[in-house]
């Protein structure tokens, strides 16, 4: 026997021969992948290690809050802006300029203000009226009004002290922008259209939308925001009523596959037959009804190539054509159901075993929302370490100037600035913030630890979805190699499963779920490549980042396949991660007619399950929620949009099939599995009796020899 079991040995090391007091397995196996479990605790040790490096130097404020030209937070609480939250530009205008995009800021004197103007106002009008002076001076740098020498108006603007005009303005996203409104197609900032940019020249108010030109899509997105959640507030309760309808219909729909399997696989390819055969008889009825009518018996290669498709229909040429690719494919169908007859059946026979076995193993179901948890924590995790290594940069300040000048864009000290040679050269420029870096060993690390947050990110999300598989075949392979089923199922099969998964086979899954991920990393990286090369002209490149993208989704998806089977082999045997890949795949190869028709057949009665749960909810929903069920029609909330409530329910209802019929796969997939080892390694003897259903050994005209004939 393989593996080194002895010749009475069955699948989970347990003596074959019959004893009604048996039961289940007796799980004999030891650890597997201890190198690829060691390696998966030393990776996790770093991950942590980078999270608290990234916590200690990382600051999320720098993305909640805005900052103003000197690096400091706008709205902080125990700072001198703790009552300043918002961002004023001196001058807006200025945020068109392509120097946005090139520095991700905004080349004007920005400062954090505790409302934002209301009103037109140039500094020259309010330097003559005390009271706007005052009123003024809120939008000028920290400190201005303070010093004792007294500074003209050409002065103050000189020197960048405060803004040459004030607009209208409103607080989107912490940030003072243009209030742009319109009134009858015309634009206005204040109910006008013209304005003094307080340097003595009149402009147009169309000129500031080229400033905040994003500030009217958030806006409308805010409100968008606002509406949806007033929506939610009013429906949350009828949302998950939807919800556990729909968990109800899956569980129907589980329950009714043991019944009713068989009726709609044959259903379906009676329909398909059917259809066929309806499409041979139109073809022949447009091929007879077009003989004798003029220019119908031309053939294909004298019409040529016409972008009209429409006109290959009036030629009986086509509808020949047609009628033979049916019959043909009629043919092959009809032959494949003779041949085939046998597996479809046995397929059939399967997915109905896989109804009892979960109606015997019912934790199964609530189990993914377990392995949900365990994504939910991993994606909690790499987001926050994200955040974190995103803002543990410095902050970084270079030489803004109106004018061409040598030394813009070069980085500054705003302290030592003023006395900076900077100034002589260029006496219009200004040292402010431009953005968050660093020079340091760890700010050049910075992009090698994110690459190493995501490729964790990708390992951990692997092994949570590899140890959920892992505990789902364990489970129900236990119900498969059980002799007297359920009565020789252990107490608790999942939480049994679950244990041996973790305590024999981490390091199986750690191997499994690391190679999908290194797959996974460099998908992530072609495709960031391939942004950066849209706008390059090399065909070549382009090609080859193509081809490589290709092979690369191919081999995710193998690796996938080979997995999946590979942790059931593991659940079953106990083995390494390669060689239940390897024993897994030449399994699979040596029955490859098999595979492919209980391939076909589950995702067929999938599909089903899935089209009738979404479809039935959605239904529900949408006529409940547009007030078109005349019952409820009163119990139905008011909503600004009733698309947010369907379209929530219906996500969430193929959220809950998927998980459902997820649980259901992996039971078809296990026993099946379990299915071909029963075939291949017993004889129905007494020493090696078949573990298979009743059904199947009818099926198969396979009988176990009783312990009396023995």
């Amino acid at each position: 026997m393989e593996d080194g079991r002895k010749e009475s040995e069955g699948p989970y090391g347990t003596p074959q021969k019959y004893d009604p007091t048996f039961k289940g397995p007796i799980y004999n196996r030891g650890c597997t992948d201890v190198i690829c479990c060691v390696a998966l605790f030393i990776a996790i040790v770093g991950y942590v290690a980078v999270g608290i490096i990234a916590w200690t130097h990382g600051d999320p404020r720098k993305v909640i809050y805005p900052t103003d030209s000197r690096g400091q937070f706008c709205g902080q609480k125990g700072t001198p802006n703790e009552n300043k939250p918002f961002l004023f530009y001196f001058n807006i205008l200025k945020c068109a300029s392509p120097l946005v995009l090139l520095e991700f800021q905004c080349p004007t004197t920005q400062t954090c203000v505790e409302k934002c103007p209301s009103r037109y106002l140039t500094y020259l009008q309010a330097y003559t009226r005390p009271q706007d002076l005052e009123y003024y001076k809120q939008f000028c740098v920290p400190g201005f009004g303070e010093s004792k020498v007294k500074k003209s108006p050409v002065e103050v603007l000189r020197d960048g002290d405060c803004p040459a005009v004030l607009t209208p303005s409103k607080p989107l996203a912490r940030r003072c922008l243009p209030a742009i409104e319109t009134h009858k197609g015309v634009i206005t900032v204040g109910n006008e259209t013209t304005f003094d940019d307080g340097r003595g020249q009149k402009r147009n108010v169309s000129e500031l939308v080229e400033g905040a030109k994003k500030a009217n899509v958030v806006l409308e997105a805010r409100q968008l925001a606002m509406r949806v959640f007033e929506d939610y507030t009013v429906s949350w309760y009828w949302i998950l009523i939807g919800l556990v309808i729909a968990m109800a219909l899956s569980l129907i729909f589980i329950v009714l596959l043991r019944f009713l399997a068989g009726i709609m696989v044959w259903i379906m390819i009676v329909m398909v037959i059917l259809v066929l055969g309806y499409g041979i008889f139109h073809c022949y009825m447009e091929y007879s009804r077009l003989r004798g009518e003029a220019g119908s018996d031309v053939s294909i290669g004298d019409l040529g190539f016409q972008t009209d498709f429409r006109v290959y229909l009036h030629l009986r040429q086509t509808w020949l054509a047609f009628m033979i690719i049916l019959c043909v494919l009629e043919l092959i169908i009809i032959l494949l159901l003779i041949f085939l007859r046998k597996r479809i059946l046995i397929a059939i026979a399967l997915i109905k075993e896989a109804s009892r076995a979960v109606g015997y193993v019912m934790t199964s179901l609530l189990y993914p929302l377990f392995t949900f948890f365990l994504l939910c924590l991993c994606i909690a995790y790499w987001a926050s370490t994200a955040v974190f290594l995103s803002t543990s940069n410095e902050a970084i300040y270079k030489v803004f100037n109106d004018t061409a000048c040598v030394a813009a864009g070069q980085t500054c000290n705003p302290e030592t600035f003023h006395t900076s040679n900077v100034t002589r050269l260029c006496p219009d420029a200004r040292c402010q913030f431009a953005f968050y870096g660093g020079e340091t060993g760890y700010h050049r690390a910075l992009l090698g630890l994110q690459i190493y947050n995501v490729f964790m990110f990708f390992w951990l999300a692997n092994f949570a979805l590899a140890l959920g598989q892992v505990t789902l075949a364990g489970a129900f392979a236990s119900y498969y190699w059980a002799i007297k089923k359920p009565d020789d199922l252990p107490a608790f099969p999942l939480f049994s499963s679950f244990g041996r998964a973790l305590r024999y086979h981490t390091g199986s899954l750690a191997f499994g779920s690391l190679l999908l991920a290194i797959v996974q990393v460099i998908r992530v990286i072609l495709e960031y490549l391939d942004q950066r090369l849209k706008a390059a002209e090399n065909r070549f490149a382009k090609f080859l980042m193509t081809c490589l993208k290709c092979c690369f989704w191919c081999l995710e998806k193998f690796l996938k396949f080979l997995n999946r089977n590979a942790y059931i082999m593991i659940a079953i045997y106990g083995t390494n991660f390669c060689t239940s890949a390897k024993n897994a795949f030449f399994l699979l190869m040596r029955n490859i007619v098999r595979v492919a028709v209980l391939d076909k057949v589950t995702d067929f009665l999938f599909l089903l399950g899935k089209l009738l749960v979404v479809g039935s909810v959605g239904i529900l929903a949408f006529f409940f929620f547009t007030h078109r069920i005349k019952i409820v029609q009163d119990t139905a909330p008011s909503l600004n949009y009733y698309w947010v409530p369907i379209l929530t329910v219906i996500i969430g209802s193929y959220l809950i099939a998927h998980g459902f019929f997820s649980v259901y796969g992996m039971c078809v997939d296990t026993l099946f599995l379990c299915f071909l080892e029963d075939l291949e390694r017993n004889d129905g003897s007494v020493e090696r009796p078949y573990f298979m259903s009743s059904n199947l050994k009818r099926l198969l005209n396979k009988t176990n020899k009783k312990l009396a004939e023995a």
